[in-house]
């Protein structure tokens, strides 16, 4: 699914179970854009901590590969920071639909 945000960018979407799927077989990284206090109290395993409040896009780590997948509490975040990337020009689109709160409402796995 596609949607807009902020300044009409396009963002693709991936539920939870997609996500799972694509860590399951190494093609995602994901980058947690909540800020440090949110993500000690629960993240996705192996997710990345990048803050909104201080993200740039010049800073997202190599994906080796692997698709990057932003991701937030319930995905306004993550959007933003998708804009971000677009207006960069960064190659990163794509983000959590429903973000960490549909993770865990999925009962996937959480790494404290």
């Amino acid at each position: 699914m596609i949607f807009g945000f902020g300044n009409s960018a396009q963002h693709r979407e991936v539920n939870a179970h997609e996500l799972a799927n694509m860590l399951a077989a190494n093609q995602a990284m994901v980058v947690d854009v909540r800020e440090a206090d949110e993500f000690a109290g629960g993240h996705i395993p192996g997710s990345i901590n990048m803050p909104l409040s201080a993200f740039q896009p010049s800073r997202l780590p190599d994906s080796g590969g692997r698709q990057l997948v932003l991701t937030c509490l319930g995905g306004k975040r993550s959007g933003m920071a998708l804009d971000k990337c677009a207006a960069a020009q960064a190659s990163v689109d794509t983000h959590l639909a429903g973000g960490f709160g549909a993770w865990a409402k999925a009962g996937l796995p959480i790494e404290r």
